[in-house]
């Protein structure tokens, strides 16, 4: 029998939970300096993207290109990072982050720059349900 798909700890203590993708939880990164999802793939086991199947590879970049493009049109980014690390989470997870030119990490990158400074209930819960609104009645 297949081991269920179940969320790391560490994702479940840094973000919100936005929503599910029909391959992806979606999350929000705890850090209000930069718009930040992490697509987490629904699979048990995963640590690097190549071991998706061929279909799960396919619907993950269409994921993925979805919320690069909530991030560059919604939310008027200058530059777009993705990246999957796993250095610390070896769960298959990637960062799919909005930076600005005027950000106070710009142009280095965000990972342990500063303290994580979180958001207020309202900040999140407005910026959730903009990329979910954004995202409704898109083909899976």
């Amino acid at each position: 029998m297949d081991k269920p798909f179940t969320l790391h700890q560490r994702l479940q203590e840094d973000c919100f939970t936005v929503k599910d993708l029909p391959l992806c939880r979606v999350l929000l990164m705890n850090e209000t300096r930069y718009p930040w999802f992490i697509l987490v793939p629904r699979v048990a086991g995963l640590t690097e993207l190549m071991q998706l199947s061929d279909a799960d590879a396919r619907q993950y970049w269409f994921e993925s290109a979805l919320t690069q493009r909530f991030l560059s049109t919604e939310l008027n980014a200058d530059k777009l990072n993705v990246a999957a690390l796993g250095n610390v989470v070896p769960q298959l997870h990637v960062h799919h982050i909005g930076r600005f030119s005027h950000d106070e990490a710009w142009p280095a990158p965000v990972w342990g720059k500063f303290p994580a400074k979180p958001y207020s209930q309202d900040a999140s819960s407005a910026l959730i349900s903009q990329f979910i609104e954004y995202t409704q009645g898109e083909p899976g």
